[in-house]
């Protein structure tokens, strides 16, 4: 039984699902009691709020003010009144104190006898949310994940530009090949001149240069400073460094991918070692990126040694150098959560060169792919239709079928690949976190809380691949895609769809 991690409600009672097997499958249950609905409406209404302005501006309206003040469990709420005009202006109403808003998490099974919709009965429910004309040229997949019958599908096999949900099979090939555990090594060693060091990348990305105790975009990111450290403990003395980069091979950026999004903060170029994934802001996640992601890492090595930023430059280590400080990644398990919530591209980028190093093959875009699709063929996934250029779906000229990313999320929610369980957890929740926490805010929401899934975004292109517990209790995935329209149309018409998955219950 695995339980997500402290999935904020934005309704009375938000529940999340996942089977294990007959015996282990599982949902939770976070309710809201004690609190009178007209305040439970206006949480509603302010949590999507809040949700929206990542890409919204804000408006302020300044006629009644409700704060809500939570503090050890118990809640008070002030209203501040219109002001009458005859009135001296220095007065507020406070209102009584409400009931204290109490969560009761629970872990109910999901049960056994839920039966499983039919194929009719889905059909029929999805035809009113698949007539939208802003799902452009569409296709999907939905299957029963304990049985692996699949439900409904629509063009299954058709090609689609996947987006990001390429990061599905990332994810999944990251999870067959490397323990959970994995690290990624950032090394510092002697040069191969006196006074030189040579800051030897291995493939992290998510280094920071943020202090200790500060906080960085990447949960247990490795620190700077850490290096920093350990050099001046060594009592090495030093005027230049090095930045030795040969862990990676090929292209610094991939075929399909454009120069603008380095400076529009989607990517940088892949290079085995950088600060914050590249990152100009490194608290931003959409924050421009440098164009020298590797190079920059060793000026703000030389810099926080006090030494010349312009001594800085390429080179190699040599072999058997001797080593003089070392940090190490956050573990994969960790990392993969980050790359999954977040949709990070640099992330995904490295970890598909994770896999390829310890598949024996070229740390490079190719040798990436081609590593990430031999280990999913060793677990005899079908991958017919499928054409990758990367790792992370930046790519326009990605292609995948919506039965693939429905087979590998059957797989994780079902028996066929216990490994891949972990991945149900890594999965944004609708209306509440990672790259779903700005949908099913407003409008229908029937989907907030209990649709969990992978998104996909490019311009003319967007996905969702998860699963969703429906209302008799019983647990389907899906992959569903819609190219050949504006994100700011499709999203919400596919959106629309997951939600009449979870509400079906179709017999």
């Amino acid at each position: 039984m695995v339980t997500s991690n402290s999935t904020p409600c934005l309704s009375s009672s938000c529940v999340s699902a996942i089977r294990f097997g007959k015996a282990s499958a599982s949902r939770i249950v976070l309710a809201h009691t004690g609190v009178e609905e007209s305040l439970v409406g206006q949480g509603k209404k302010n949590i999507g709020a809040l949700a929206a302005r990542r890409r919204r501006h804000t408006r302020t309206l300044a006629v009644t003010v409700v704060v809500l003040l939570l503090a050890a469990g118990s809640a008070v709420l002030v209203v501040a009144a219109p002001w009458d005009s005859g009135a001296s202006g220095r007065k507020l109403t406070v209102a009584t104190e409400p009931p204290p808003i109490v969560l009761a998490p629970q872990v109910v099974p999901v049960p056994d006898s839920a039966p499983i919709p039919s194929s009719a009965g889905l059909s029929a429910a999805l035809t009113p949310a698949l007539g939208n004309p802003d799902l452009g040229t569409f296709s999907g997949s939905v299957t029963d994940a304990e049985s692996g019958a699949v439900l409904w599908n629509t063009e299954p096999d058709r090609p689609m530009t996947p987006a990001s949900t390429t990061k599905v099979l990332t994810a999944a090939a990251a999870m067959l090949a490397l323990p959970p555990d994995h690290r990624v090594s950032t090394t510092v060693v002697a040069g191969p001149q006196p006074n030189e060091l040579v800051l030897v990348g291995g493939g992290d990305p998510t280094l920071t240069a943020q202090a200790v105790g500060e906080p960085s975009i990447y949960a247990g990111a490795p620190r700077l400073q850490d290096l920093v450290e350990q050099i001046k403990r060594s009592g090495a003395e030093v005027d230049t460094i090095l930045v030795d980069t040969r862990a990676y091979s090929g292209p610094t950026l991939a075929k399909g991918w454009f120069p603008s999004d380095i400076g529009g903060g989607y990517i940088a170029p892949m290079e085995p070692v950088m600060i914050d994934g590249g990152r100009l802001k490194p608290l931003e996640d959409e924050s421009p990126r440098t164009a020298t992601p590797a190079l920059d890492a060793g000026r703000l090595l030389a810099v926080e040694l006090g030494l010349d930023p312009g001594k800085v430059r390429p080179g190699e280590a040599s072999e058997g150098a001797a080593p003089v400080a070392s940090v190490q990644s956050a573990p994969l398990r960790d990392r993969l959560g980050q790359m999954m919530g977040r949709s990070d591209n640099v992330l995904a980028e490295a970890i598909g060169r994770e896999i390829a190093i310890e598949e024996k093959g070229e740390a490079s875009f190719d040798g990436a792919v081609t590593a990430v699709l031999d280990t999913l063929t060793d677990a005899e996934f079908d991958l017919g239709g499928v054409t990758l250029h990367d790792l992370s779906g930046l790519s326009v000229d990605d292609r995948v079928p919506a039965r693939v990313l429905d087979a590998i999320m059957t797989s994780a929610a079902g028996e066929a690949e216990p490994e891949l369980r972990p991945m149900l957890d890594y999965l944004p929740v609708a209306g509440a976190t990672g790259t779903l926490s700005d949908r099913y805010g407003a409008g229908d929401r029937a989907g907030a809380g209990w649709v969990r899934a992978k998104t996909g975004t490019l311009s003319d292109a967007s996905a969702l691949v998860g699963y969703v517990v429906d209302s008799s209790g019983r647990v389907l995935t899906f992959a569903l895609m819609s190219n050949g329209r504006p994100p700011e149309a499709s999203r919400p018409a596919l959106d629309a769809v997951a939600a009449t998955l979870q509400g079906c219950g179709c017999q």
